[in-house]
C-alpha cells in the first residue's frame, strides 16, 4: 500500500490514499494552522472506529442480522509528554436492528473485530489500553 501527504501551507496537509481518495489535515491555530481539516491523530482515531464498525456490520450482515444502523463513539485519552501517544481508547457500538436482532451475535462481531480482525485496534492496542462496549436498540 502506497499513500502521500502533501504540505499544502502552514500546518495544513493533504493526503492522498493508495485508493486514489484525498483528505485535508490541519492543525489549530495556535500550532500554525488554519483549522481547516481533522488533526492527524484524530484521523488515526477515525480510522480505528471506520475499521472497526466496518467489521461489525459485515460479520453482522453475514450472520444475517436485521441490522439497520450502526455507529461507535469514540472516547480517548493520551500521554500528557511529547510523544503524546493514545494510553486509552474506548469504542463504544451503538448498533441498531429489527426485533430478531440477537445480543449475542452484536457481542460476538464486536469481540471479533476487537480480537482478530480490525488490524487498527489491534495495533494501536500494542500501546494503549483499547476497550470496547456496545448497546443494542431494537426498532420495530
Amino acid at each position: 500500500m502506497k499513500s502521500v501527504v502533501r504540505w499544502v501551507n502552514n500546518a495544513m496537509f493533504v493526503g492522498e490514499s493508495a485508493s486514489g481518495h484525498a483528505v485535508v489535515m490541519d492543525g489549530p491555530p495556535e500550532g500554525g494552522g488554519q483549522n481547516l481539516g481533522v488533526r492527524p491523530m484524530e484521523m488515526l482515531l477515525l480510522g480505528m472506529g471506520g475499521c472497526s464498525a466496518y467489521d461489525v456490520v459485515s460479520i453482522l450482515k453475514k450472520s444475517r442480522q436485521p441490522i439497520i444502523a450502526c455507529h461507535v463513539e469514540l472516547e480517548s485519552e493520551r500521554a500528557e509528554a511529547v510523544p503524546k501517544v493514545f494510553t486509552k481508547i474506548h469504542a463504544h457500538f451503538v448498533v441498531s436492528g429489527r426485533s430478531g436482532l440477537k445480543e449475542q451475535n452484536v457481542k460476538r462481531a464486536v469481540e471479533l473485530s476487537a480480537e482478530k480482525y480490525c488490524s487498527a485496534s489491534i495495533m494501536l492496542g500494542k500501546v494503549a489500553v483499547v476497550s470496547h462496549s456496545f448497546e443494542l436498540i431494537i426498532e420495530d
